[in-house]
């Protein structure tokens, strides 16, 4: 996944921003913060590009091949909190979290 890891630089350069889809059809325009790797998974951890947004939305990153991945929900309320964790602990200081 070297690929991976020059596209996610290049997004952390430009302060990236990233148009999701939700259930309804609606587009999303969302903040690029950090991939997160945890348990042989990588996450990305986003937050919506709205100046009142107050939560992260961690997604596991699927690749589909050298170019192309999806972002999948996670079910695992486990699994976000330790991503989350991992991503606090990384940014304390530079983020103020509640």
């Amino acid at each position: 996944m070297a690929n991976n890891a020059d596209y996610m630089e290049e997004m952390e350069n430009e302060g990236a921003l990233i148009t999701l889809t939700d259930d309804e059809g609606n587009e999303i325009e969302f903040e690029f913060l950090d991939v997160v790797e945890y348990d042989g998974d990588e996450y990305i951890v986003l937050i919506e590009n709205d100046e009142d947004a107050d939560e992260v939305v961690i997604l596991r990153i699927n690749a589909l091949d050298e170019e192309t991945e999806e972002y999948i929900s996670i079910d695992d309320e486990e699994v976000l909190q330790t991503v989350f964790e991992m991503f606090k602990k990384q940014y304390k200081g530079d983020i103020n979290f509640e």
